[in-house]
């Protein structure tokens, strides 16, 4: 990984969109702060489409959509993308699995996360898990006291064994049915809300990650990166971003927004 200063201005003067992580990428120590919001907000207002792709779960993705500076959303790792177009009031979505198969999976990802519970001590369903349609999310260092990374293993084997497709973040392991991930829906929601094909046009994007979940993106886009953060889990990525920030978390997507606007505003002076 390269320096994000070494990053050629011909590539962010092209640009059309900041596709972004949201823990510990755009937040810091769990939190949003105002520096990372309105490094959002001035990405957008440079013209650039500004979408956060997540694991975050659909009751927290529908706030997204409508309140943050952002013009969509995928949720839960690849199940489902939100926008809300402001002009006509109008809410759109997309999800990978339907309401029905959603119900259908639920008492059998409830019998997985018994499963993982009992078998790894200090392991806890996240917080977040009432407001999720399609995956179970296991909390390993968000508000429990941090796991071992041999806890964080065996979590994702016994997902796997389960038949569950399973995904490391920062905070949680995530699993699901269904051979989807973030790089599927993130091409669903680009084409369908802004006709753009994501094969054409993937040097025409940035995106910036800090987990091994993020490694289908960072392989798929030639001029991804890595917030500093990144590195704590470098023994664990196969597929690594282009380019690696100064800082970590929030700090380091506000870096990245300051270093794509201004390579912007040269370009037009």
């Amino acid at each position: 990984m390269r320096s994000l200063d070494t990053m050629p201005q011909g590539v962010a003067r092209n640009l059309l969109g900041v596709l972004a992580d949201i823990d510990d990428t755009i937040t810091t120590d769990g939190r949003l702060t105002p520096e990372a919001y309105a490094a959002m907000a001035r990405i957008q207002s440079a013209g650039l489409l500004m979408i956060p792709i997540t694991g975050r779960p659909a009751g927290w993705c529908d706030h997204i959509a409508r309140m943050w500076p952002v013009d969509g959303v995928v949720g839960e790792n690849g199940a489902f993308y939100f926008k809300y177009d402001h002009t006509q009031q109008k809410f759109l979505s997309h999800f990978v699995v339907s309401g029905v198969e959603a119900e259908h999976n639920r008492d059998k990802l409830k019998q997985i996360t018994e499963r993982v519970l009992s078998e790894v001590p200090g392991s806890a369903l996240a917080s977040d898990q009432p407001y999720r349609v399609a995956d179970i999310a296991i909390d390993f260092c968000e508000d429990v006291e941090a796991l071992p990374r041999e806890a964080v293993d065996k979590i994702v084997d016994i997902m796997t064994a389960e038949g569950l497709t399973a995904k490391v973040s920062s905070i949680h392991v995530n699993g699901w049915f269904g051979d989807y991930d973030k790089l599927t829906m993130t091409r669903t929601l680009i084409k369908e809300c802004f006709s753009i094909d994501i094969e054409q046009a993937r040097e025409r994007f940035v995106f910036v990650g800090d987990s091994p979940n993020d490694q289908p993106m960072f392989k798929f886009f030639p001029h991804a990166v890595g917030v500093a953060n990144l590195m704590n889990f470098a023994d664990r990525l196969e597929d690594r971003p282009a380019y690696v920030t100064v800082g970590e978390g929030g700090v380091g997507f506000a870096e990245l927004a300051d270093a794509l606007i201004s390579a912007r505003s040269d370009a037009t002076v």
